[in-house]
Protein backbone atom coordinates (compact mmCIF):
# COMPACT_ATOMS: atom_id res chain seq x y z
CA UNK A 1 0.00 0.00 0.00
CA UNK A 2 1.57 3.27 -1.04
CA UNK A 3 0.38 6.22 0.99
CA UNK A 4 1.27 9.87 1.22
CA UNK A 5 3.72 10.42 4.08
CA UNK A 6 1.69 13.28 5.51
CA UNK A 7 -1.44 11.14 5.75
CA UNK A 8 0.31 8.47 7.84
CA UNK A 9 0.91 10.72 10.86
CA UNK A 10 -2.28 12.52 11.84
CA UNK A 11 -1.16 14.47 14.92
CA UNK A 12 1.04 14.25 18.01
CA UNK A 13 -0.49 13.07 21.27
CA UNK A 14 0.40 15.56 24.01
CA UNK A 15 -0.49 14.23 27.46
CA UNK A 16 1.29 13.90 30.80
CA UNK A 17 2.38 10.39 29.94
CA UNK A 18 3.72 11.34 26.51
CA UNK A 19 5.69 14.32 27.85
CA UNK A 20 7.26 12.16 30.56
CA UNK A 21 8.19 9.53 27.93
CA UNK A 22 9.76 12.28 25.82
CA UNK A 23 11.85 13.52 28.75
CA UNK A 24 12.88 10.10 30.10
CA UNK A 25 13.43 7.89 27.07
CA UNK A 26 13.36 10.17 24.00
CA UNK A 27 10.07 8.58 22.90
CA UNK A 28 7.36 10.52 21.05
CA UNK A 29 3.69 9.59 20.68
CA UNK A 30 1.66 10.14 17.51
CA UNK A 31 -1.86 9.33 16.40
CA UNK A 32 -1.46 7.55 13.07
CA UNK A 33 -3.62 6.13 10.31
CA UNK A 34 -5.26 2.81 11.20
CA UNK A 35 -3.90 1.20 8.02
CA UNK A 36 -0.27 2.29 8.63
CA UNK A 37 2.31 -0.29 9.65
CA UNK A 38 5.59 0.17 11.54
CA UNK A 39 7.71 0.60 8.42
CA UNK A 40 5.44 3.31 7.05
CA UNK A 41 5.44 5.15 10.39
CA UNK A 42 9.24 4.98 10.63
CA UNK A 43 9.67 6.29 7.09
CA UNK A 44 7.17 9.12 7.67
CA UNK A 45 8.79 10.30 10.92
CA UNK A 46 12.30 10.18 9.45
CA UNK A 47 11.32 12.16 6.37
CA UNK A 48 9.08 14.72 8.08
CA UNK A 49 11.26 15.53 11.09
CA UNK A 50 14.75 14.67 9.74
CA UNK A 51 15.63 12.36 12.65
CA UNK A 52 16.84 8.77 12.93
CA UNK A 53 14.16 6.42 14.30
CA UNK A 54 15.39 3.70 16.63
CA UNK A 55 12.15 1.83 17.43
CA UNK A 56 8.41 1.98 16.70
CA UNK A 57 5.71 0.43 18.88
CA UNK A 58 2.04 0.50 17.97
CA UNK A 59 -1.17 0.33 20.01
CA UNK A 60 -4.58 -0.16 18.41
CA UNK A 61 -7.65 1.20 20.21
CA UNK A 62 -10.99 -0.31 19.27
CA UNK A 63 -13.99 2.01 18.99
CA UNK A 64 -16.65 1.86 21.67
CA UNK A 65 -20.40 1.63 21.23
CA UNK A 66 -22.09 4.83 22.35
CA UNK A 67 -25.62 5.76 23.30
CA UNK A 68 -26.82 9.35 23.04
CA UNK A 69 -29.99 10.56 24.72
CA UNK A 70 -31.62 13.77 23.57
CA UNK A 71 -35.10 15.27 23.23
CA UNK A 72 -35.97 13.11 20.26
CA UNK A 73 -35.07 9.80 21.86
CA UNK A 74 -32.18 7.40 22.05
CA UNK A 75 -29.54 7.04 19.34
CA UNK A 76 -26.87 4.41 19.17
CA UNK A 77 -23.55 4.89 17.46
CA UNK A 78 -19.98 3.68 17.31
CA UNK A 79 -16.71 5.53 17.82
CA UNK A 80 -14.11 4.81 15.20
CA UNK A 81 -11.02 2.68 15.74
CA UNK A 82 -7.70 4.52 16.04
CA UNK A 83 -4.01 3.73 16.29
CA UNK A 84 -1.24 5.26 18.39
CA UNK A 85 2.48 4.93 17.68
CA UNK A 86 5.29 5.24 20.21
CA UNK A 87 8.38 6.32 18.26
CA UNK A 88 11.82 6.17 19.89
CA UNK A 89 14.48 8.31 18.22
CA UNK A 90 18.25 8.25 18.56
CA UNK A 91 19.88 9.97 21.53
CA UNK A 92 20.70 13.63 21.06
CA UNK A 93 17.90 14.27 18.54
CA UNK A 94 14.64 16.08 19.26
CA UNK A 95 11.33 16.83 17.57
CA UNK A 96 9.57 20.15 18.13
CA UNK A 97 5.96 18.98 18.45
CA UNK A 98 4.40 22.42 18.58
CA UNK A 99 5.50 23.15 15.00
CA UNK A 100 3.43 20.13 13.92
CA UNK A 101 0.19 21.08 15.68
Amino acid sequence: MTRDIRSVIQRPVITEKSTSLKEQSNRYVFRVDVRANKRMIKKAVESLFKVKVKDVRVAVYRGKNTVVMNRRGRFEGHRSNWKKAYVTIEAGQTIDLFDVV
